[in-house]
């Protein structure tokens, strides 16, 4: 069970052990690592009321999937077709999606999601540009994918006891944070170069010929990209394209069955390239209008970060092609709004310092 960061899939906590134990309980050994200025992105599973309170018991928000079977009262419906609910003892909104595949051959299908959030200002953080932003927890199977795949590259375990693989377990995730921090320095020495468009295969092959060569073991100034960097940015990946596979684990472990251990998540559903969330059955207000004792300290997911979130009256249905970047998706016709003051929003871009961070780390 690893803690990941979406925007540069670099890992901030990882725990693992016997199969005997469940996800939700490795994932309590990570709370720890929780932040308040942190979103968190999960599948479905995590839903539980304990889990869920000692989540946002860090301070951290929550974006997640709910089980289908999942029961939520509708406390107050809202003008966007989300609606306040309560899970045990946490105040939550929830988000009804009907979510429309279009593969690149034209095929299409579509599922329904339940999302769950505790940001329950509708008109900071529309439906609409939840949704969106979700799909940024497919970023979680790409870090498996170098594990599994790209570092692994089928290999099995060689160790046959805990403790070895206990040993080659964090040798391989010392490698890959290392392989991650040196491409996020590579793409940040290029201005406006998304972490997402640098290469892992290629960052890694770099590095083992480096090894096998037994160059630049010396150097004698300081060099902030070197070598594996500038191999990266000379072989940029075109813009990510929202992906819609399932996750499927190929790590194969010592069979050993009292102390095997997990390869990964378990398969994911497919994921959105486009959405609409389910119509609301009361008429959307005229204005985003404040809530009663429902404030949220300002906290705006990535897709918001070049500017602050659109009021969500009312909400078209959202379209889209793969390649389509996320920010397009959220759209509304009305003027951003800021605050929830009782006169009702106003536009305000200069609501943070110059300079400022407008984005959490949205982490699953």
């Amino acid at each position: 069970m690893t803690l990941v960061e979406s925007g540069t899939r670099a890992l901030i906590g990882a725990v693992f052990g016997p199969t005997a134990i469940g996800e939700t309980e490795y994932a309590q050994r990570l709370l720890h690592l929780l932040r308040p200025d942190m979103l968190v992105l999960w599948d479905k599973g995590f839903d539980g009321n304990a889990f869920l309170a000692a989540v946002t018991g860090t301070g951290a928000k929550v974006l997640g999937r709910l089980r289908n079977n999942r029961q939520t009262p509708v406390v107050t419906r809202l003008p966007d077709g989300s609606y306040l609910s309560v899970l045990g003892s946490v105040r939550v909104r929830v988000v009804d999606a009907h979510i429309n595949v279009t593969c690149a051959d034209g095929t299409t299908f579509g599922a329904s999601y339940r999302l769950v959030t505790t940001l329950t200002d509708a008109c900071r953080h529309p439906a609409t540009a939840l949704i969106a932003l979700y799909h940024q927890r497919w970023e979680h199977e790409s870090a498996y994918y170098a594990l599994r795949h790209t570092i692994l590259n089928g290999h099995v375990l060689r160790s046959g006891d805990p403790v070895g693989i206990d040993q080659e377990m964090w040798s391989l995730l010392t490698l890959y944070q290392l392989l991650r921090t040196v491409m996020v320095d590579a793409a940040e020495s290029r201005h406006g170069t998304d972490p997402d468009r640098c290469g892992f295969t290629i960052a890694f092959q770099a590095a083992r010929e480096l090894v096998v060569r037994a160059e630049r073991v010396v150097v004698e100034t300081a060099d902030p990209v070197g070598t594996i960097g500038r191999r990266v940015l000379a072989a940029l990946l075109p813009p990510r394209r929202p992906g819609s596979a399932p996750a499927r684990s190929n790590l194969r472990l010592p069979a050993t069955a009292r102390d095997r251990l997990t390869g990964g998540p378990t398969p994911a559903t497919p994921s959105p390239t486009s959405t609409s969330p389910s119509s609301s059955p009361r008429a959307p207000s005229a204005r985003c209008q404040p809530l009663p004792g429902m404030t949220d300290t300002p906290l705006r997911p990535a897709a918001a970060a070049n500017g602050s979130w659109p009021c969500s009256v009312p909400i078209p249905t959202v379209t889209g092609t793969p390649g389509t970047s996320p920010s397009t998706w959220a759209t509304s016709p009305s003027a951003p709004c800021t605050n929830n003051s009782p006169d009702g929003p106003t536009a305000d871009s200069s609501e943070r310092p110059a300079g400022a961070s407008t984005a959490p780390h949205p982490i699953r």
